[in-house]
């Protein structure tokens, strides 16, 4: 065993030999170097190690952001989905009401009760949509029946055979509409009168009678021509 005490216990001396600075590790500054440049090697270092494990801790956060905000809108497009599959199932039922609002069949207790559902619905974040006069989208509409008319200016839902639905901006249901489009003619100019002087080169000198041809007149063999003063067709016999 090695006696590493610097008072010599029995002189009660400093000894010469812990006045010396101890063998210095590998990569170490020589024995002698000036403890500053001893110093800023060990900062440099220890800096370099700080700025490599924050780019990591930064590098993970983002990482963990972008996993949570993924987990977040594909949880929010399952109950959407979820949401809508719901919806569309209860179509038919509100389209049921809505004949029977038409008819004057919805009254008493089934009137509340079905108004009631349209208000849970709609608060649910479904939208109906289709009216006559609306602009025709083929994203949102579909046509049954096509035709022209003078009073539109451009293609049209003239009449609505089904309402569509849709939810958080997706089409549910298309609606079912009749389309016209603009007739795009011009009105034809009226036929010019005839003029007096004209009706009374063909008639008798006044324009309200018609003009008068000249009777054909029997010929030698009896006969009297055609119009077209060509050969006999009818005997005078």
């Amino acid at each position: 065993m090695r006696d590493r005490r610097r008072i010599d216990p029995e002189s009660g001396e400093v000894r010469a030999d812990a006045a010396t600075v101890p063998d210095a590790p590998a990569g170490a500054a020589p024995t002698g170097a000036p403890a500053q440049e001893v110093d800023g090697e060990l900062v440099a270092s220890l800096q370099h190690q700080i700025a490599e494990r924050t780019a990591d801790l930064q590098r993970l956060k983002a990482e963990f952001d972008n996993y949570r905000r993924r987990v977040e809108r594909d949880r929010q497009q399952s109950g959407e989905q979820a949401t809508a599959k719901l919806l569309a199932s209860l179509l038919p039922a509100l389209d049921d009401i809505g004949r029977a609002r038409n008819h004057g069949d919805l009254e008493g207790p089934f009137k509340a009760i079905a108004e009631a559902l349209e208000t849970t619905l709609e608060a649910a974040g479904l939208e109906r949509y289709g009216s006559p006069g609306d602009e025709f989208d083929p994203s949102v509409h579909e046509a049954l029946m096509h035709s022209y008319r003078a009073d539109v200016t451009g293609p049209t839902c003239v009449d609505v055979f089904r309402a569509g639905y849709s939810h958080a901006g997706r089409v549910l249901r298309p609606a079912q509409v009749a389309v016209a489009e603009p007739t795009g003619e011009v009105a034809a100019p009226a036929e010019a009168e005839p003029r007096a002087d004209e009706a009374a080169t063909h008639g008798s000198g006044r324009p309200d009678e018609p003009a008068q041809r000249p009777s054909p007149l029997p010929d030698d063999t009896g006969s009297i021509p055609r119009p077209d003063h060509g050969g006999p067709t009818v005997s005078a016999d």
